[in-house]
């Protein structure tokens, strides 16, 4: 259905306007959008009223929609204008469209045009009051998110706070991990040495550069009276007599356990921490220390305090070690035997003590005559190490010396010292072999005890382990009668006595040394051996320690009857 009315004047318009509204009221059109509808008509037409002419206004009402057109007479250059307005309900009868030039129905157009009006300010008044209850909910979402923003804002200072304050102690206790970590290294490297003047090289390195710029250490007995005093800090011989470590800069340094001094007159500009290195007895030192920056930390301070005072007990045991090694080893030396010279038989010996401990133990050799003109040679081994084995070692070599007054052979002689060790030291265990060398007789005997077997070379060159049933170990809980054993030698034969020392290993066992210094033995030639016996001792020697480490003490006695020389003698081996 299509409506059409001309407009030319402004009662045109407003009729056009009642019979457009009386049309949308008509077709079902909603209220508010025939109000919105009305509304952009009115606009329109004041428009082309004002631009004059002749406009033509239709109305179609199809397919759910009421549709507007305003176009201009035929050959204006205006655009049409459209409107449309949904229509649910067709309209099934006539309606109205013919406005006439009468009041009351204009009257009555304008009432119906207020109550639309009315009906939108409903709607509208309806939609503010919506629009002020969602304001004010917004409102009190938007004062929630504030107040949550502000908690999530104190919330995460709060986490960074935690979280710097946990970097930081992590941070602590990492240097205090590091600087026990050092503490413990450090107290391994010096209590590791028992050499006094390698501990004193030894630490400067250890604190430089990390914790200190120059580290010095001044010990009290060091200095040689020859040559000209050497000035030290006055913190360093304040610490030395107080004992207690001392700080000296231009600034106080607030070093838990240290006392401050005015700065150092030799060297003013820089500042010193003086820590007494302290013995049990009697001091021994000061170690004087500079910054590796402006100062130092109070925690590392205390750490190299500790240091210096377990560097200070290092000291002292390595000086008390010392003291005791030299003792030890004036004692063991004066101990071994003078060899003595015989017609026709060349004795060589070699003691070479263990590079660990005091370096004194409990092996001897020995070779003395009888009464009777025969030489017994002899080596031994107490077990154990230190001084108490030097001293039971001397008590053994005194006895047997006695014993051998009265011409016992070889094996009687052992027999009689175990049973003196049993007695006298129940819990102390030896082994010694004694070889005899009797004037006139071309033979050797000898008797072993728990020792390891004489090697015997002839002089030929060949070499053999003279590995007869032995005794065992002297002083064990056992009554035994050592047997001797004689076998015939030649001119240039050569006997090796030794102590385990020399041939055992712990990673390979005895059997390798001894098949090792018989290899030994046998490459040396007879005329060799008749003209440097001590030489050859030391040729054989070398092989068998060509590691520098030994833990036990090593004992060699090489017997040689001269190839060129009438045969004299006979010996004995135990």
């Amino acid at each position: 259905m299509t409506h059409s009315w001309p407009i030319t004047t402004v009662t045109d318009a407003a009729g056009a306007r009642i019979a457009v509204a009386r049309l949308a009221a008509a077709h079902g059109v909603p209220p508010l959008e025939r109000t919105r509808l009305a509304a952009a008509l009115s606009g329109r037409l004041r428009q082309c009223l004002t631009k004059g002419g002749d406009w033509l206004l239709t109305a179609r009402a199809a397919n759910g929609l009421l549709g507007l057109e305003v176009r201009p007479a035929p050959g204006a250059q205006e655009p049409v204008w459209t409107a449309e307005a949904p229509c649910p309900e067709p309209s099934r009868t006539t309606v109205c469209t013919e406005v006439a030039d009468d009041p009351a129905l204009l009257a009555e157009a304008l009432l119906g045009a207020d109550e639309d009006t009315a009906l939108v300010l409903d709607r509208l008044a309806e939609q503010e009051e919506l629009v002020g209850y969602h304001r004010e909910e917004l409102h009190q979402t938007n004062q929630g998110v504030v107040a949550l923003h502000a908690e999530l804002d104190a919330a995460g200072r709060a986490q960074r706070e935690a979280f710097s304050a946990e970097r930081a102690a992590r941070h602590e206790a990492e240097r205090a991990r590091r600087r026990l970590r050092f503490l413990a290294d450090a107290s391994a490297a010096l209590t590791a040495s028992l050499n006094h003047e390698q501990i004193v090289r030894r630490l400067p390195d250890l604190l430089v550069p990390e914790y200190a710029r120059t580290a010095e250490v001044w010990l009290f007995d060091a200095e040689d009276d020859r040559r000209r005093p050497t000035a030290h800090p006055a913190a360093a011989v304040r610490a030395a007599r107080t004992g207690r470590p001392q700080y000296a800069a231009a600034h106080p340094g607030g070093l838990p356990g240290v006392d401050d001094q005015p700065p150092s007159a030799l060297d003013p500009g820089r500042p010193l921490l003086c820590v007494p290195l302290a013995a049990r007895s009697a001091p021994l030192g000061v170690l004087t220390l500079t910054p590796p920056g402006e100062r130092w930390d109070p925690d590392d301070a205390v750490m190299l305090v500790e240091l210096t005072r377990r560097a200070s007990t290092a000291l002292d045991n390595a000086r008390r070690f010392e003291h005791n090694r030299d003792i030890a080893e004036t004692l063991q030396r004066a101990l071994l035997t003078e060899l003595p010279s015989t017609p026709g038989l060349s004795l060589a010996a070699r003691y070479l003590p263990a590079t660990h401990g005091l370096n004194v133990g409990g092996d001897w050799y020995d070779a003395f005559r009888q009464p009777d003109g025969a030489l017994l040679v002899v080596v031994g081994d107490v077990t154990g190490h230190g001084l108490h084995a030097a001293v039971m070692m001397s008590q053994l070599r005194t006895a047997l010396r006695a014993y051998a007054v009265d011409g016992a052979g070889p094996g009687q002689l052992l027999t009689r010292l175990h049973a003196m060790l049993h007695h006298q030291q129940p819990d102390l265990y030896a082994t010694a072999v004694i070889a005899r060398f009797r004037p006139g007789e071309p033979s050797l005997t000898w008797a072993a005890a728990g020792h390891p077997p004489p090697v015997l070379r002839d002089s030929a060159g060949r070499v053999r382990t003279l590995d007869a049933k032995p005794g065992a170990m002297l002083g064990i809980p056992l009554r035994q009668e050592i047997a001797d054993h004689t076998l015939p030698i030649d001119r240039g034969s050569t006997l090796a006595l030794y102590t385990d020392g020399l041939v055992e290993r712990r990673a390979q066992g005895i059997d390798p040394g001894i098949e090792r210094l018989a290899t030994a033995l046998g490459s040396l030639r007879t005329a060799e051996l008749d003209r440097d016996l001590d030489g050859s001792a030391e040729r054989i020697l070398d092989p068998l320690l060509s590691d520098s480490e030994r833990d036990d003490d090593v004992c060699l006695l090489l017997c040689h009857l001269d190839e060129a020389a009438p045969l004299t003698g006979t010996l004995t081996a135990l």
